[in-house]
């Protein structure tokens, strides 16, 4: 019995269109809410995790709904098909509500940035008057308690004085060339961009967020329409994974479909890479875009998936098999085939997997709470702290996670020879590892701190893969055949109050100790995770031999 691979990627269409939508959206997303709004680290991630709280109960529900659903299209088609086409439709509209105040947010950001000519006053919202060498004052001395102003420590390790920090800020602007856009001495990036940039947000916020709240509100309400569209079928469509795949082989296939996912992430990476290359704002451009490759999935879905032929074909292997969802057949796969167990045993193993159940619920969610907190934080991060533009900050994420996607097949097969649990720690590992490198290495501008971001967050990278692939399989693992949706939308409504939760949290600390405490948080969650998966005993499942068919008799009769 082997992975039916291109059966397999034929489902994952589905996923691909998911991971398209996205991947746009974590990456782009909080430049938009920067770049037109200035919010803080914890307002931009309540926003974010305000989100995820909407989806936290929606995607059970609509698990559950598409269990019960009877069509000649199949259970989870309808509402693949219906959710794509509605969130593609609303999401265009995301960043047109959001353009007049980011049009008003760039004009100031330049015009404080200017007050590096030496003839140039700038006055804020509070009406203070500042000329370029009291303005930069006042940010060197506020990094004495904010480092997002001035880190005086990497100052000190560069030898860089209160009286050189000042030369290099009030000359920092060489010229403007005929776009408006202004050049910058390398110095002035590397020294005093990060200070400028989180003053500048905060003026924004000021004095546009504050006298546009209609626009933030207005972008808030379409967003959170595009999230319940995407919520109607994120849990059906990975539910379809496991309806077509018999349990002892859904580690391979769930490698197979986040492959997929990889595909129609790579989708929205060209997409986002090459508009903000272009144009660092050029936020209605990618949403239509990748609008437009979500379509082109969701028609390639439907011409390739017959969701009923599948599932059926799935049925009569299982049945050839003799694969079951029933406990005793769980026994034989772990060839404890002479054991028959006796109603207390059956009820006290029913317990234990229940335990199981949810310590692999609460690893997930403290995995989630760790690494999204890095994910929906990186493209600030490597635009503010790192100071790459949004462009090559784009093709440092893609290039780490491009490369570690290498990995989702042998991943799979690595869960079939030790086992998912053991599988999923090992991945927990590496994405510590790398969030305590990037913390001590890779958290502050140099050329240096970028190549070694790139190879910490490959770390990471492959770290994800791992969990991602096999802890998905051990949640499915502890359903039955009529209720995987529902234990789909457990899943996602573990993942998802992770998310809801952790970009508030992580932003505190961001704006409380820095940006780069981000990382210690973040490896905090992934420990705690660890723990919790060491525990669990139950979602493990080994594959029949290859060569010889498995003939349970009687097997589900009682």
């Amino acid at each position: 019995m082997k992975v039916n691979y291109p059966k397999t990627i034929k489902v994952g269409f589905a996923f691909a269109i998911i991971m398209c939508f996205w991947s746009a959206y974590d990456f782009v997303i909080p430049l938009l809410l920067e770049n037109a709004y200035g919010l803080s680290n914890a307002m931009r991630g309540l926003i974010m995790g305000l989100d995820n709280l909407l989806s936290l109960f929606l995607l059970p529900i609509f698990g559950k709904l598409s269990d019960k659903t009877n069509s000649k299209w199949g259970r989870r088609t309808p509402y693949i098909f219906m959710g794509t086409i509605v969130a593609v439709i609303l999401m265009f509209f995301v960043p047109v509500s959001a353009n007049k105040a980011l049009k008003q947010s760039l004009a100031l950001r330049t015009e404080i940035i200017n007050t590096s000519s030496s003839n140039y006053t700038y006055e804020d919202h509070e009406g203070t008057v500042y000329t370029p060498h009291a303005l930069y004052s006042y940010l060197y001395e506020q990094g004495a308690t904010n480092s997002d102003f001035c880190d005086r420590q990497y100052l000190e390790n560069n030898n860089i004085t209160k009286e050189k920090y000042l030369e290099i800020a009030t000359n920092g602007v060489t010229s403007v060339d005929e776009k408006g856009k202004l050049q910058l001495t390398d110095d002035y990036k590397k020294f005093v961009s990060t200070g400028i940039n989180n003053y500048a947000s905060t003026q924004v916020f000021e004095k546009v967020t504050k006298n546009n709240m209609g626009s933030l509100v207005a972008y808030m309400i379409i967003l959170l329409l595009v999230l319940i569209a995407m919520a109607t079928f994120r849990s059906p469509a990975v539910a379809l994974m496991p309806d077509v795949t018999p349990k002892p082989l859904r580690s391979q296939a769930n490698a197979i479909i986040s492959l997929c996912g990889g595909v129609g992430g790579a989708i929205a990476f060209i997409i986002y890479t090459v508009a903000l290359m272009i144009n660092p704002t050029a936020y209605i451009a990618i949403f239509a875009a990748t609008g437009g490759a979500m379509l082109l999935l969701l028609i390639g879905f439907l011409f390739l998936v017959n969701e009923p032929k599948l599932v059926k074909e799935c049925e009569e292997l299982c049945t050839e098999y003799g694969i079951t969802d029933d406990d005793e057949t769980a026994n034989v796969l772990e060839g404890d085939t002479d054991i028959i167990k006796t109603p207390e045993e059956l009820k006290k193993e029913k317990t234990s997997k229940m335990i199981s159940f949810f310590l692999i619920l609460a690893s997930i969610f403290m995995w989630f709470m760790g690494y999204n907190a890095v994910s929906s934080n990186l493209s600030i991060f490597t635009t503010k702290t790192l100071n790459l533009s949004p462009g090559i900050a784009s093709i440092v994420s893609g290039i780490s996670m491009g490369i570690s996607a290498l990995a989702f097949i042998p991943v799979g097969m690595l869960a079939v020879k030790i086992g998912r649990r053991k599988t999923i720690l090992l991945g927990f590992a590496l994405a510590v590892v790398s969030f305590i490198l990037v913390f001590f290495f890779a958290s502050q501008t140099s050329p240096y701190a970028v190549y070694l971001f790139v190879i910490f967050y490959l770390i990471a990278g492959f770290g994800l893969i791992i969990a991602n692939v096999n802890t998905f399989p051990m949640v499915v693992e502890l359903s039955d055949a009529d209720n995987v949706g529902k234990y789909t939308g457990y899943y996602y409504a573990a993942t998802m109050s992770a998310q809801a939760v952790t970009p508030y949290f992580a932003g505190l600390v961001m704006d409380q100790w820095g940006t780069k405490n981000l990382f210690l948080y973040s490896a905090l969650c992934v420990v705690v995770s660890i723990v919790l998966m060491y525990f669990v005993k139950h979602g493990d499942s080994k594959a029949p031999p290859p060569e010889k068919k498995l003939e349970f008799i009687g097997a589900g009769d009682d």
